[in-house]
C-alpha cells in the first residue's frame, strides 16, 4: 500500500545525471560533451543576450539618431469634452477642477505627474480648472462658459 511516506517514481521515468568530465570510463570524459575546442568549450563561458558570435552587433551597427531631451516636460492630456463627461457623470463639481478631483475621477493615471487641459469637444459647464499648461482653445471654452483657469507650477 502506498502512503505518503514511501511513495516512489515511477519505472523508468527518470534518468539519473550525467556526470561529464569524471574520466574516460564514463564516456563523457575528455571534452565532457563540449565538443572541439573554442570558446564554449571553456569553463566560466557565458552567453550575453547581445552577443553575436563576434559579428558586428546590431546596437554598434545601427546608427545613433535623434536628440533625447532630458528636460522635457510630458504633459498628461485631459480635453475639454472629458472634463464635461465627467460633469455629466457627476465626478467631478465645478468649485475646484485640480489634480486631486481629476485622478479621483479617473481623467488622469498619476496624480504628481503634471497634466495640460487641451480644447477638444464642448463645455457648457462652469468649471474652475487648476492645471499646469492650457492650450489657447481650452482657456476660451472654459472662460466662454463661465468658468476661470489658474496656472499651476510643474
Amino acid at each position: 500500500m502506498d502512503i505518503l511516506s514511501n511513495l516512489k517514481y515511477a519505472k523508468g521515468s527518470r534518468k539519473p545525471r550525467k556526470r561529464v568530465g569524471r574520466g574516460e570510463g564514463s564516456g563523457h570524459g575528455g571534452t565532457a560533451t563540449r565538443g572541439m575546442n573554442g570558446q564554449k568549450s571553456r569553463s566560466g563561458f557565458k552567453y550575453r543576450a547581445w552577443f553575436e558570435g563576434g559579428q558586428m552587433p546590431l546596437q554598434r551597427r545601427v546608427p545613433k539618431r535623434g536628440f533625447n531631451n532630458h528636460n522635457r516636460i510630458t504633459y498628461q492630456v485631459v480635453n475639454v469634452a472629458d472634463l464635461q463627461r465627467l460633469v455629466d457623470a457627476k465626478k467631478i463639481t465645478g468649485d475646484a477642477v485640480n489634480a486631486a478631483a481629476l485622478y479621483k475621477a479617473g481623467a488622469i493615471s498619476k496624480a504628481a505627474a503634471p497634466y495640460k487641459i487641451l480644447g477638444n469637444g464642448e463645455l457648457k459647464a462652469k468649471l474652475n480648472v487648476e492645471a499646469h499648461a492650457f492650450s489657447k482653445s481650452a482657456i476660451e471654452k472654459i472662460e466662454a462658459a463661465g468658468g476661470s483657469t489658474k496656472t499651476v507650477k510643474v
